[in-house]
């Protein structure tokens, strides 16, 4: 699930996601601690790449480099790891880039048989409320909607991968999205 709401205290705003994989948690640690990773969970809309030579050694302080495009415009970002607990969290905050404001708590808690994946982001966008509103908010949702569906592409549950693996080639998901199996 995805939610954004307005920030009173900072200012801006605050977007929430929460996701369970069935996978433990350092396995899924482990996949978020490679920042390449992300080019995987990034929807292609947004031409994201990774900049920073290989490979990226993880720790408070690391800087990462990326590329992409937002509403094809060109755009660099730079990051700056603040926080890193493995397997529990880090935080990532821009130091440049199209925010304001952009600080990214990844949290992970083993629960179920698998690990609970919530992410917090505090934004703040050059102008305001308007922009928030007609632009980034939809923009942001979109994003984190499309990373959930590619987590739990890549970490599927025994059921959800037995069914993929059962079905024929070019056969439809509930979604209306095609199977990939043969091609």
């Amino acid at each position: 699930m995805v939610t954004v709401r307005r920030d009173r205290q900072r200012g801006g705003w605050v977007l929430n996601c929460d996701l369970w994989l069935p996978a433990p948690i350092g396995r899924v640690f482990e996949f978020f601690s490679d920042a390449f990773q992300l080019e995987a969970i990034t929807p292609p809309w947004l031409r994201f790449r990774v900049i920073t030579p290989a490979p990226i050694e993880i720790e408070e302080g690391t800087r990462i480099d990326y590329r992409l495009r937002l509403r094809g415009i060109p755009v660099r970002w730079r990051s700056a790891i603040s926080v890193w607990q493995p397997p529990y969290r880090f935080v990532d905050e821009q130091l440049a880039g199209p925010y304001r404001l952009w600080r990214h708590e990844h949290t992970f808690v083993s629960e179920r048989g698998g690990t609970r994946c919530a992410d917090e982001v505090h934004y703040d966008v050059p102008g305001g409320r308007l922009v928030n509103w007609l632009i980034v908010q939809r923009d942001v949702e979109t994003i984190f909607r499309y990373r959930a569906e590619r987590l739990r592409e890549l970490f599927p549950s025994d059921e959800a991968a037995a069914n993929r693996e059962r079905a024929p080639a070019g056969a439809e998901d509930s979604a209306g999205r095609g199977n990939s199996a043969g091609r």
